[in-house]
């Protein structure tokens, strides 16, 4: 098999051929058709996240096709399309996993970052946490990207509340493209915000039906009732809590973000609130895959070879992709 592996933090990733791993108890071995390229990615190939399992094979937005079983797997065969999220393992037995809320489990392991990934040709994953997907193999491209930017986009518009209608947006990337069509399917009015001066992105965001587009320094032209920042600037907090009404939501979509600067309290007074979405749950999954089934989502996705793995992080990080990135093994 190839995989495209992360050496050490800070590092560009490296080609490698290995043996075609078999799969263990409660495991299957997938071939890869599209892993799509999350900022999460980038954000442990630059050393932003602690204690990764170095080496490690990244990606977690992974389509594949099931190759082979491991002992005790009931509910797949061989030849289904399976979807592999961040999400690769939970205990199930703490407090959290009890509540169902596995997203905030004491003791996890996260795809691409405590396991191998999908930067690959195959890869192994759980079977517990594969997700079952319906789709000819030419969609996978455009599948990928739902496995983390749909799911945790999804999960970051349940926190912003349903009686958000005007709806803000701060970063317009993968998952916004995709959390704006899913709004505006719910009766919701999109306002995008994105890099200042970004006009590319502004039109994106305005191709997508959103009611208005503009720098991220600046004031939507109405109060919004809640707003979702996926873009890992820290200074975009304050700035959205200047955006949105008395008594509403400010969501923190990302894994990551650079400090939040000091703001006056009168920002946060008025019983507007503060809030952080972390991870995900397979409950999510099946929700919102059933949602995207019923409203079909337009992903736009660039595509690279697996080869191409570093240049469409470096893409990434400049915010050159429209939409999402996605590597087609």
């Amino acid at each position: 098999m190839r995989a495209m592996v992360l050496p050490a933090a800070m590092l560009p990733l490296e080609m490698q051929r290995r043996r075609i791993p078999a799969p263990g108890a409660g495991e299957l071995r997938l071939r890869v058709l599209a892993c799509a390229v999350c900022r999460t990615d980038l954000h442990i190939v630059d050393g932003e996240l602690p204690l990764p399992v170095l080496p490690i094979v990244p990606g977690h937005e992974i389509v594949g096709v099931v190759e082979a079983l491991g002992a005790g797997v009931e509910g797949h065969r061989v030849g289904d399309r399976v979807g592999v999220p961040w999400l690769g393992h939970s205990c199930g037995c703490c407090a959290f996993c009890a509540e169902g809320r596995e997203n905030l489990c004491d003791a996890p392991r996260f795809t691409g970052y405590h396991r191998d990934g999908g930067f690959a040709s195959h890869v192994v994953a759980e079977a517990a946490f594969c997700l079952p997907l319906s789709m000819p193999e030419a969609d996978a491209a455009r599948i990928a990207p739902l496995l983390c930017a749909g799911l945790i986009g999804w999960r970051s518009l349940k926190a912003a509340g349903e009686g958000a209608h005007r709806l803000g947006l701060y970063g317009f990337g993968a998952a916004a493209h995709l959390v704006a069509q899913a709004a505006k399917a719910q009766g919701r009015e999109v306002y995008a915000f994105t890099r200042p001066g970004d006009l590319a992105a502004q039109a994106f965001a305005r191709s997508l039906s959103a009611a208005w587009a503009g720098d991220a320094d600046k004031r939507p032209p109405e109060p919004l009732d809640a707003a979702i920042i996926f873009a890992p600037a820290g200074e975009l907090v304050p700035a959205a809590l200047r955006a949105v009404r008395k008594g509403a939501r400010v969501v923190c979509g990302g894994i990551h973000m650079s400090d939040i600067p000091a703001f006056p309290y009168r920002l946060l007074w008025e019983e507007r609130s503060l809030v952080s979405v972390a991870n995900l749950t397979r409950a999510d999954a099946r929700e919102f895959l059933d949602f995207a089934q019923a409203h079909p989502l337009r992903v736009h996705a660039t595509t690279y070879a697996l080869a191409q793995a570093n240049e469409a992080l470096a893409d990434l990080r400049a915010g050159r992709i429209e939409g999402a990135a996605v590597l087609v093994p």
